[in-house]
């Protein structure tokens, strides 16, 4: 009866923290026309698979960095690359400019990890118990960034820089603290932001016309 239970736990146990579940096929190339979501993308037809479904240089070229931030993410995702689907894994390319930043966000589905391709960057993350973890990386080094954890990357040197990050999910998602508070649609109301940050609405307000999707 105990060795029962031992295995009744232990297969529980193993059930609770295993990962993606094993794929069910040799490949499962998102359909990204298709309506119908089953927690993640329907597969394309067979017939219609080839290898370019499994191709991209979207991460060969460095993206414009002019912009508020000085930064700018190239994604190689599932959207990008159908053929991701369904495999956990994916690929980002950030480029800095001189001075930028990659603002505090998380990525609610995956770990990051990021390979410094050129430059210098301060980097960090900070846990649950407030405990800011930080480290400044140069070219070849890596650094990696846990699962649902706030995190932050910023170029203080006076050259470009730039990185390319994995991901294991096919799709990991991003919610920027300052945009999702501040640009969200509907918006945030002014006094909840007022009192989180402890400011004034005019200083909300501001903030707010600063963040607000381009139109």
């Amino acid at each position: 009866m105990k060795v029962l239970v031992v295995v009744s736990l232990a297969l529980l146990l193993a059930t609770t923290i295993s990962a993606d579940p094993d794929l069910l096929q040799d490949l499962c190339v998102a359909d990204l026309a298709s309506g119908v979501k089953v927690n993640g993308f329907t597969c394309k037809e067979a017939s219609k698979v080839n290898a370019t479904d499994f191709f991209s240089n979207i991460l060969a070229k460095p993206g414009s960095t002019n912009n508020t931030f000085g930064s700018l993410v190239t994604a190689a995702n599932v959207e990008k690359v159908g053929g991701l689907n369904t495999l956990g894994v994916s690929l980002s390319r950030i480029d800095y400019a001189p001075g930028g930043l990659n603002p505090p966000h998380t990525h609610p589905r995956a770990t990051e990890i990021v390979f410094v391709l050129e430059g210098k960057l301060d980097v960090g993350f900070i846990t649950t118990s407030n405990v800011l973890i930080s480290k400044t990386i140069n070219k070849g080094d890596i650094f990696v960034f846990p699962k649902g954890l706030v995190h932050f990357q910023k170029n203080n040197a006076k050259v470009p820089a730039a990185v390319i990050s994995a991901f294991n999910s096919q799709l990991p998602g991003t919610q920027s603290i300052a945009t999702t508070l501040f640009a969200a649609s509907p918006s945030v109301p002014d006094h909840v932001l007022t009192k989180t940050f402890q400011v004034g609405t005019k200083e909300v307000q501001k903030i707010k016309s600063r963040l607000a999707p381009k139109k």
